[in-house]
Protein backbone atom coordinates (compact mmCIF):
# COMPACT_ATOMS: atom_id res chain seq x y z
CA UNK A 1 0.00 0.00 0.00
CA UNK A 2 1.24 3.55 -0.98
CA UNK A 3 0.39 6.76 0.73
CA UNK A 4 0.37 9.99 -1.11
CA UNK A 5 1.48 12.84 1.57
CA UNK A 6 0.32 16.48 1.36
CA UNK A 7 1.26 18.78 4.41
CA UNK A 8 0.11 22.80 4.71
CA UNK A 9 3.08 23.47 6.17
CA UNK A 10 2.13 27.01 7.92
CA UNK A 11 -1.42 25.44 9.30
CA UNK A 12 0.67 22.67 10.75
CA UNK A 13 3.18 25.14 11.97
CA UNK A 14 1.09 27.79 13.59
CA UNK A 15 -1.18 25.44 15.00
CA UNK A 16 1.70 23.38 17.16
CA UNK A 17 3.20 26.89 18.13
CA UNK A 18 -0.14 27.22 19.93
CA UNK A 19 -0.45 23.68 21.31
CA UNK A 20 2.73 23.79 22.58
CA UNK A 21 2.19 27.30 24.00
CA UNK A 22 -0.64 25.36 25.67
CA UNK A 23 2.07 22.49 26.99
CA UNK A 24 4.77 25.27 28.50
CA UNK A 25 1.98 27.05 29.98
CA UNK A 26 1.66 30.00 28.48
CA UNK A 27 -2.09 29.58 27.64
CA UNK A 28 -4.30 27.50 29.90
CA UNK A 29 -6.03 25.74 27.11
CA UNK A 30 -5.94 25.54 23.08
CA UNK A 31 -9.43 27.97 22.64
CA UNK A 32 -7.64 30.53 24.73
CA UNK A 33 -4.47 30.24 22.19
CA UNK A 34 -6.56 30.55 19.27
CA UNK A 35 -9.25 33.71 20.83
CA UNK A 36 -5.62 35.73 22.27
CA UNK A 37 -2.97 33.97 19.56
CA UNK A 38 -0.53 32.50 21.86
CA UNK A 39 2.16 31.33 20.34
CA UNK A 40 5.19 29.18 21.15
CA UNK A 41 7.70 31.35 19.03
CA UNK A 42 10.64 29.08 20.47
CA UNK A 43 8.63 25.28 19.42
CA UNK A 44 10.06 24.06 15.83
CA UNK A 45 8.48 21.45 13.94
CA UNK A 46 11.01 18.11 13.26
CA UNK A 47 10.28 17.63 9.35
CA UNK A 48 11.82 14.12 9.64
CA UNK A 49 9.69 12.90 12.32
CA UNK A 50 6.78 14.75 10.76
CA UNK A 51 7.85 12.85 7.58
CA UNK A 52 7.94 9.34 9.40
CA UNK A 53 4.85 10.32 11.69
CA UNK A 54 2.39 10.86 8.87
CA UNK A 55 3.76 9.43 5.89
CA UNK A 56 5.14 5.81 6.98
CA UNK A 57 7.88 3.99 5.63
CA UNK A 58 9.86 5.96 2.94
CA UNK A 59 9.54 3.53 0.60
CA UNK A 60 5.82 2.95 0.59
CA UNK A 61 5.56 7.48 0.10
CA UNK A 62 4.66 7.75 -3.21
CA UNK A 63 4.28 11.47 -2.83
CA UNK A 64 5.07 13.61 -0.21
CA UNK A 65 4.13 17.16 -0.76
CA UNK A 66 4.40 20.23 2.11
CA UNK A 67 2.96 23.31 0.32
CA UNK A 68 4.24 26.95 1.78
CA UNK A 69 4.79 30.05 1.26
CA UNK A 70 8.36 31.29 -0.01
CA UNK A 71 10.40 32.68 3.32
CA UNK A 72 13.37 35.01 2.97
CA UNK A 73 16.39 34.09 0.73
CA UNK A 74 18.40 33.17 4.27
CA UNK A 75 16.20 31.00 5.45
CA UNK A 76 16.41 27.38 5.69
CA UNK A 77 13.63 25.95 6.48
CA UNK A 78 12.77 24.49 3.24
CA UNK A 79 16.19 22.91 2.32
CA UNK A 80 15.58 21.28 5.91
CA UNK A 81 12.14 19.57 4.58
CA UNK A 82 13.44 18.68 1.03
CA UNK A 83 16.29 16.80 2.96
CA UNK A 84 13.48 15.31 5.27
CA UNK A 85 11.98 13.74 1.67
CA UNK A 86 9.52 16.30 0.62
CA UNK A 87 8.90 17.83 -2.57
CA UNK A 88 8.49 21.62 -1.87
CA UNK A 89 5.95 23.38 -2.99
CA UNK A 90 6.63 27.18 -2.65
CA UNK A 91 3.59 30.11 -3.78
CA UNK A 92 4.75 33.79 -3.42
CA UNK A 93 2.82 35.93 -0.84
CA UNK A 94 0.23 38.62 -1.92
CA UNK A 95 0.96 41.98 -2.46
CA UNK A 96 -0.62 42.53 1.44
CA UNK A 97 1.80 39.78 2.65
CA UNK A 98 -0.77 37.12 3.17
CA UNK A 99 -0.32 33.43 2.30
CA UNK A 100 -2.12 32.62 -0.94
CA UNK A 101 -2.77 29.16 -2.79
CA UNK A 102 -1.67 26.87 -0.58
CA UNK A 103 -4.88 25.35 -0.26
CA UNK A 104 -6.28 25.14 -3.75
CA UNK A 105 -3.04 23.49 -4.76
CA UNK A 106 -3.29 21.01 -2.31
CA UNK A 107 -6.57 20.09 -3.12
CA UNK A 108 -5.37 20.21 -7.19
CA UNK A 109 -2.96 18.26 -5.87
CA UNK A 110 -4.75 15.36 -4.22
CA UNK A 111 -7.03 15.78 -7.05
CA UNK A 112 -4.71 15.65 -10.02
CA UNK A 113 -2.77 12.72 -8.07
CA UNK A 114 -5.76 10.09 -7.36
CA UNK A 115 -6.01 10.03 -11.29
CA UNK A 116 -2.69 10.00 -12.16
CA UNK A 117 -0.27 8.60 -9.11
CA UNK A 118 -2.30 6.68 -7.07
CA UNK A 119 -3.59 2.86 -7.34
CA UNK A 120 -7.30 2.29 -6.97
CA UNK A 121 -7.61 -0.30 -3.86
CA UNK A 122 -4.09 -0.25 -2.97
CA UNK A 123 -3.20 3.44 -2.03
CA UNK A 124 -4.30 6.15 0.83
CA UNK A 125 -4.25 9.92 0.97
CA UNK A 126 -2.71 11.46 3.95
CA UNK A 127 -3.33 15.22 4.53
CA UNK A 128 -1.33 17.29 7.23
CA UNK A 129 -3.75 20.07 7.46
CA UNK A 130 -6.88 21.37 9.73
CA UNK A 131 -9.62 23.60 8.45
CA UNK A 132 -12.83 22.88 6.65
CA UNK A 133 -11.61 23.89 3.18
CA UNK A 134 -10.57 20.55 2.64
CA UNK A 135 -13.93 18.78 3.33
CA UNK A 136 -15.44 18.89 -0.47
CA UNK A 137 -11.82 17.15 -1.70
CA UNK A 138 -12.10 14.52 0.65
CA UNK A 139 -15.80 13.91 -0.14
CA UNK A 140 -14.78 13.99 -3.35
CA UNK A 141 -11.94 11.19 -2.90
CA UNK A 142 -14.06 8.85 -0.76
CA UNK A 143 -16.61 8.92 -3.36
CA UNK A 144 -13.85 7.18 -5.37
CA UNK A 145 -13.26 4.83 -2.56
CA UNK A 146 -9.61 6.05 -1.69
CA UNK A 147 -9.09 6.34 1.98
CA UNK A 148 -7.94 10.10 3.00
CA UNK A 149 -6.17 9.84 6.82
CA UNK A 150 -6.10 13.85 8.25
CA UNK A 151 -3.74 14.16 10.63
CA UNK A 152 -4.13 17.03 12.74
CA UNK A 153 -3.75 18.82 16.25
CA UNK A 154 -6.28 18.02 18.23
CA UNK A 155 -8.30 21.22 17.53
CA UNK A 156 -8.99 20.48 13.53
CA UNK A 157 -12.14 21.27 12.35
CA UNK A 158 -14.86 18.45 13.27
CA UNK A 159 -16.29 18.86 9.84
CA UNK A 160 -12.55 17.61 8.79
CA UNK A 161 -12.33 14.82 11.07
CA UNK A 162 -15.84 13.75 10.22
CA UNK A 163 -14.94 13.95 6.56
CA UNK A 164 -12.04 11.84 6.88
CA UNK A 165 -11.70 7.93 6.80
CA UNK A 166 -9.55 8.51 9.56
CA UNK A 167 -8.33 10.91 12.29
CA UNK A 168 -5.16 10.98 14.26
CA UNK A 169 -4.21 13.75 16.50
CA UNK A 170 -1.02 15.38 16.79
CA UNK A 171 -1.22 16.43 20.37
CA UNK A 172 0.25 13.20 21.97
CA UNK A 173 3.10 13.50 19.92
CA UNK A 174 4.00 17.12 20.20
CA UNK A 175 7.25 16.62 21.83
CA UNK A 176 8.39 13.72 19.32
CA UNK A 177 7.49 16.14 16.67
CA UNK A 178 9.34 18.73 18.35
CA UNK A 179 13.31 19.96 16.88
Amino acid sequence: MGNLLYIDNSNVWIEGKRASAVSVGLAPDIWTAIRENTLDNNWKLDFGRLFEFAGGEKRDVKRAALFGSRPPANDSLWAAAERSGFEVVVHDRNAANKEKKIDTDIVASMVEDSYERLTLGEDEVTLVAGDSDYVPALEKLRRRKIPVHVVFWGHASRELKEAATKFVSLDPFLGHLSL
